[in-house]
């Protein structure tokens, strides 16, 4: 039996939607790394975006669990000497928390060309509204990543 290669005319994309509110980051942006790469379906090919298109809703509302919302930092450096920002996430997901969901989804991508095409199929909303109706998204069960 050969094994199966899947062509760029084989994909099919679908929509998913994702309540984050009450939902852990890190458990909550496996689910979704693995929906945007494509892992989910019997057609994954790894050297292929085969991946879903992922709005995540109410992002403002996800947790960290154990402190980790202090303890954890994010740091950005500018290029130049003595350029380096460094803030915890708590503050992020204060000020953006659209982008702490998108840095931490981005993390678990593959690295180069496919990681950046993968990540544009992430929409990510810090409020319960969202303009991707008309591609008509089904809600993905995240029970599993419900702080406990």
């Amino acid at each position: 039996m050969p094994t199966f290669s899947a062509k760029p005319s084989d994909v099919q994309r679908a929509w998913h939607v994702i309540d984050a509110d009450g939902l852990v980051l890190g458990r909550m942006c496996t689910q979704v790394a693995t929906l945007l790469r494509g892992k989910h379906k019997p057609t994954f090919t790894p050297s292929l975006d085969t991946g879903d298109h992922v709005i995540i809703i109410n992002a403002s509302k996800v947790v960290l669990t154990s402190g980790k919302a202090e303890d954890k930092i994010v740091a950005r450096h500018s290029g130049y000497p003595g350029g380096i920002r460094v803030e915890s996430y708590a503050q992020l997901l204060a000020r953006k928390p659209e982008d702490a969901i998108r840095r931490t989804v981005h993390g678990m991508l593959p690295k180069g060309r496919l990681g950046r095409a993968m990540i544009k199929k992430l929409q990510v909303y810090a409020g319960a509204e969202h303009p991707h109706v008309a591609q008509g998204p089904k809600v993905v069960d995240m029970s599993n990543a419900k702080a406990r």
